[in-house]
């Protein structure tokens, strides 16, 4: 029999932080949503389809700092006499650990350290393991967060561990139940999305591995072509030499770059990373994760930057994915009142049958013994099977052992997911609960955060049914209008939320609404009154981090350079320590022509560390070069330390 127990484990993690105070209204840069295609027209890919300007409702987590101390983190762990799956069920259910027992190796890249960086759709992510990123393109707005945790059994007794969440911008539940069967050396994973609404909605899945980049490995899939994505542009190619170099043998790739292989319908889907000795890691699943990727950082100053910039000392490691589409860059159609349920198994790749003389071989040989392999055992055929033998199983109530957010309690429909148990957890929720049942909205004191944000057609409209009238609940409400705001904002009626925020003000003066005007006035051009709006903001809450970090950041795209500098003046000295902080003081240094004292900040001995450095970022190095322009002449060479863009 295996066994599923919970434990505590130490580890060097960093400080995730408080999420931001304010909504996500002006979206971060996604690599993905700026490519050029250069595609056949029977290629389907659906470009651009789902695509997402930020990550609201979700407020973005852009708070944590790098420095690293120990913690306990809790841990799931499934376990028989073949394997060991060590789970993180507090950031995003995340697989860490997959250790083959027989010869005593993790399968798995799994991190020294939890440090996070801002590669995911609200800011923090952190490398290792496998991610399981749903709803919308990058990765995924539950990473960091815990999720639902429960306890439930196979027909043969076997303990299943159930992780679960409801993603609230595509208004979906997903599933995920995880089981060893006894002598298995496979783990088993049954994931489930449902799209109760009455709408097609765009979906999104990719199963993210991190996997150690072995030296002299490689990797093998079915395939004979790939969509490249460079981060610039999306073109086919065939396989395995791109540009004279073998790509399944990673470390020759010289930049970063996607390869989305294309599989042939008829063809088993798995994708496999070995070592020279041909140990590692074979992924395979049922039809419906019909794509695979790779993704290398490349092997460049920048590349070799990001890779340390992720970890301390557990070194490099690729991606190998597998997901719902042919590539990452857009979503597939999901159909009204449809569940989409498949099965994923990862387990050695090493065995009786693919030794190390397979693994050896070129990659059409390779590629050639692993199908084989695959359909002479028919374990893809029988994970088929398991499929639909484990339906009921999946449809039934378990035992909750730890809750998530309480966001999927006030879902109207839940015929396909009543098995599942959401909790109203919070006072805030149950706030939020009360107006839901009397249309009387709480009214709180201006100087406290936003408790949260909600989204969808049905929202608004009862929120319009609630206040806009001189005799309903929340007429002078002020907490009212500024959702309002928000929601009419985000619809375009960029008029109508105009409204409803300086209602807000006239009520009672508040910097969240003063945050909404100055995101309005960007969209319209206005940037000398959205930095008015910004500055008002910041002097209101001028002890909050995250505030004054957003305030930075709006003023910056306003080009407002001398505020920068007189809001920095008025920083707390905690503030200023800031990376993110000291970047934009910088910037108005920079763009106020104070160059040298730019150049002593930026050429120190310590120097700025922009914490949450976006992925292709070149903000701070394109500061670093205005200033070796200027004032060197163009002679000295880009420090190390600021090197992040690896394209």
């Amino acid at each position: 029999m295996s066994e599923l127990r919970f434990e505590w484990k130490n580890m060097l993690a960093a400080d995730l932080g408080e999420e931001s105070c304010v909504p996500d209204l002006l979206g971060e840069r996604i690599l993905q949503n700026s490519l050029k295609f250069y595609l056949d027209e029977t290629d389907e890919i659906y470009e651009g389809y789902g695509k997402v300007a930020d990550s609201y409702p979700y407020r973005q987590r852009n708070n944590y700092k790098r420095q690293l101390k120990e913690k306990q983190i809790r841990t799931a762990v499934l376990e028989n006499n073949q394997l060991k799956a060590v789970f993180l069920p507090d950031y995003g259910g995340r697989l860490w650990e997959l250790w083959d027992k027989n010869e005593n190796r993790n399968l798995l890249y799994t991190n020294d350290v939890l440090q996070f960086s801002n590669l995911a759709v609200r800011n923090a992510w952190f490398s290792g393991g496998v991610e399981w990123n749903l709803g919308i393109i990058g990765h995924q707005p539950y990473t960091t967060e815990p999720l639902y945790v429960a306890e439930t059994h196979t027909d043969e007794g076997e303990p299943v561990l159930r992780m679960y969440e409801y993603e609230r911008i595509r208004g979906v539940t997903w599933q995920m139940d995880f089981w060893l069967d006894d002598d298995s050396s496979y783990l088993k994973c049954r994931m489930r999305i449902v799209n109760e609404s009455t709408e097609v909605i765009p979906m999104y899945w990719w199963s993210n591995m991190a996997v150690p980049e072995y030296e002299q490995g490689h990797i093998t899939v079915p395939a004979s072509e790939a969509y490249a994505g460079t981060g610039v542009e999306c073109r086919k190619v065939s396989l395995p030499e791109v540009d004279g170099v073998d790509v399944s043998d990673y470390q020759k790739i010289p930049r970063s770059i996607d390869y989305f292989f294309n599989i042939p319908e008829n063809e088993p889907k798995y994708i496999v990373n070995v070592d020279k000795n041909g140990k590692g890691l074979l992924q395979f699943s049922t039809g419906r994760l019909k794509g695979r990727k790779l993704f290398s950082w490349g092997s460049n100053a920048a590349s070799d930057h990001w890779q340390e910039f992720l970890t301390k000392d557990a070194g490099r490691y690729v991606e190998i994915q597998a997901g719902l589409g042919k590539t990452q860059y857009g979503c597939i159609p999901m159909a009204p009142h449809t569940a989409w349920e498949w099965m994923e198994c990862y387990g050695p790749a090493y065995s009786e049958e693919l030794t190390a003389e397979i693994y050896d071989k070129s990659f059409e040989e390779r590629k050639r013994y692993i199908t084989d392999y695959l359909q002479k055992t028919q374990l893809i055929g029988k994970l088929e099977e398991e499929l639909k033998k484990t339906k009921k199983m999946a449809l039934t109530e378990a035992e909750l052992i730890t809750p998530g957010s309480g966001y999927g309690a006030f879902r109207k429909e839940y015929a396909r997911t009543g098995h599942l148990k959401f909790v109203k957890k919070t006072e805030s929720m149950e706030k939020w609960e009360h107006f839901f049942e009397t249309g009387e909205l709480h009214c709180p004191d201006p100087e406290t955060e936003p408790d949260a944000f909600w989204n969808g057609e049905e929202f608004l409209a009862y929120l319009k049914k609630t206040t806009l009238k001189p005799l309903a609940p929340n007429y002078e409400n002020w907490y009212a209008y500024y959702h309002l705001g928000i929601l009419e904002f985000r619809k375009g009626n960029d008029k109508i939320a105009k409204e409803m925020y300086e209602t807000s003000l006239k009520l009672q003066e508040n910097a969240w609404a003063l945050h909404g005007l100055a995101c309005l006035s960007i969209h319209e051009g206005n940037k000398n009154l959205a930095a008015l709006y910004a500055q008002r903001g910041m002097e209101l809450k001028r002890h909050c981090l995250s505030y004054q970090k957003e305030g930075l950041k709006i003023l910056s795209q306003c080009e407002a350079y001398r505020a920068i500098l007189q809001q920095y003046a008025a920083m707390d000295e905690d503030m200023k320590s800031i990376g993110r902080v000291q970047y934009y003081y910088a910037l108005g240094l920079v763009k106020t022509g104070r160059l040298e004292e730019a150049d002593k900040l930026l050429n120190s001995e310590e120097g700025i560390v922009v914490d949450d450095v976006r992925e292709g970022e070149d903000s701070i190095q394109d500061l670093w070069e205005i200033l070796n322009h200027e004032l060197y002449q163009d002679k000295a060479s880009l420090p190390y330390r600021y090197t992040f863009h690896a394209n």
